[in-house]
């Protein structure tokens, strides 16, 4: 539905123009791009508004640049493995940072831009706030910053809706004396242009593990501390590997412990006193040693952000997740015009899960809003549901993925990949389930990849049904094994069914065959 826009210009940056969009999305990461672009499609006009660099955390500060950063001592792990190969020697540390630069294009957006302005999308510069109904307020974050003379101030209303996708923020924990020491969360150990000697990370989720093997291969002596096992979403024996492969290349892994409290050190490195938290049973007495190190990585989890995203207008409480139903409209605005998708959500916090929302979102505005919507034409087969109203399940209008088929992806050494429900998830949701298990070793194409290969592989099969409900692979390389699972799971595939999916000889993924023989077909 083209319109045009218009737009009370002023010259007094203390004055609020106003400007009128069919659609306004409020973060310009991958997630705000998806809903612009296909909330786009039926010809509503779209603004996109982002405070920082378009492309979000992912592009800059979280996916591409961590994966980046660990590909190099994969390969040199995997070189190592495969014997006539030549001995691989440290890295080039300064190589490995600079093809870093090139990935995350030296923190410079203007592809992006160029992107989005090619798909006919108004891109505002500007943090953005809900202040009323369907009523945005974008200010300049740094009124010096060169942001094409966007004034200071600035109101866009929407005709139909508003998308949050304002992504997450890290959670710091009150630990006395961290904040005096200026830690690093994940955007500076990312964004890292000198390698410190010594790294005590806080945490033992996805980012802790990874950046413990990247950092720890660029050569400092890393440290992690966490309260409990390692990756304790993932069934336990992918956490259990994860550990010793750390402990194998030198890292100090210490579990059920935290920091008790932190001390500056004159040097501008930090002492970090040490408790136990009773999590994985008794602490050893050299687990709760003080940690002198140069830097200090927190990495215990993150949290919407909502804070400072101005719903408490709305009735709703800032810090908290946007709720959201399955079209990704948030209930209980009255008018139903307010959809969110991403870590906002409070859903999933991966970038993969958070475009799919984005793609179910602007398809829903799209076919609720735009030309096909006012002409009464079907759109691709598959009618979008009123607002209030539940989308068909498996529907392109529903985000039915993210209950019981989200796939994660951790890039240690080994990777961990998984999708569905673990064991004792699929046990707490009253499914029957039998698990089946198998050592990848064992698999022919494992030898061939590798003298030293090691890993494991789980299914979760709903027994009532015969269906996989859950899949676990630990492995190197294992990531380019889960998208099947996830077809499986997505799908409700039959297991007799799958014995007629012929993997093939000899790779890693005729473990497939093997699931099936050992649960009896």
């Amino acid at each position: 539905m083209t319109t045009d826009i218009p737009t009370t210009a002023t010259s007094n940056p203390g004055t609020a123009p106003t400007e009128t969009y069919d659609v306004i999305v409020i973060g310009g990461g991958p997630v705000g791009e998806n809903v612009a672009d296909r909330a786009g499609r039926t010809g509503l006009s779209v603004a996109l508004v982002e405070a920082e660099l378009l492309g979000g955390e992912c592009s800059y500060w979280a996916c591409m640049p961590s994966k980046t950063l660990l590909r190099p001592g994969a390969v040199r792990a995997e070189a190592a493995g495969v014997p006539g190969t030549a001995a691989p020697g440290d890295l080039d540390v300064a190589a490995v940072l600079a093809w870093r630069d090139s990935m995350v294009s030296d923190w410079d957006d203007a592809g992006q831009v160029a992107w989005v302005e090619g798909a006919g999308i108004t891109l505002v510069r500007g943090l953005g706030r809900v202040v009323g109904e369907r009523q945005v307020e974008v200010v300049a974050e740094d009124p010096d910053a060169d942001v094409d003379d966007l004034p200071r101030s600035r109101v866009l209303t929407a005709r139909y809706a508003v998308v949050a996708a304002t992504g997450s923020v890290p959670v710091l924990p009150d630990v006395p004396g961290l904040a005096e020491v200026s830690p690093w969360t994940s955007r500076e150990v990312t964004a890292v242009d000198e390698v410190p000697e010594s790294l005590a990370i806080i945490g033992g989720g996805v980012v802790a593990c990874e950046m413990a093997f990247a950092l720890t291969d660029l050569g400092a002596r890393v440290t992690v501390l966490s309260r409990g096992a390692l990756l304790g979403r993932t069934e336990p024996f992918a956490g259990e590997a994860v550990a010793a492969s750390l402990r194998a290349a030198g890292v100090d892994v210490r579990l059920g412990v935290g920091a008790s409290s932190v001390e500056p050190l004159p040097d501008g490195g930090a002492r970090l006193r040490i408790e136990a938290t009773g999590s994985t049973g008794a602490a050893d007495a050299a687990d709760l040693t003080p940690v002198e190190v140069a830097r200090v990585l927190v990495a215990t989890g993150r949290a919407p952000r909502t804070q400072d995203l101005g719903v408490d207008v709305l009735g709703l409480r800032p810090g908290r997740a946007l709720e959201v139903d399955d079209s990704m409209l948030v209930p209980g605005v009255e008018g139903g015009w307010l959809y969110a998708a991403g870590d906002v959500t409070g859903r999933v916090a991966t970038t993969h899960q958070g475009k799919y929302q984005g793609r179910v979102a602007g398809d829903v505005i799209a076919a609720r809003f735009g030309d096909a919507a006012t002409e009464g034409a079907p759109t691709a087969g598959d009618p979008a549901p009123a607002a209030g109203d539940a989308p068909a399940p498996w529907s392109r209008y529903s985000a039915t993925a993210d209950h019981v088929a989200s796939p994660q992806v951790v890039f240690t050494r080994p990777e961990v990949a998984a999708v569905g429900h673990t064991e004792s998830s699929a046990r707490d949701a009253g499914l029957d389930v039998r698990v089946v298990r198998y050592d990848l070793a064992n698999v022919a194409g494992a030898s061939v990849r590798s003298s030293d290969y090691a890993g494991t592989a789980q299914l979760v099969v709903d027994t009532a049904r015969e269906v996989v409900v859950g899949a676990t692979f630990v492995g190197p390389d294992a990531a380019e094994m889960l998208h099947a699972a996830t077809i499986a799971v997505v799908g409700e595939v039959p297991l007799r069914r799958l014995w007629h999916a012929v993997p093939s000889y000899p790779t890693v993924s005729e473990v497939w065959l093997r699931f099936l023989e050992e649960y009896g077909l």
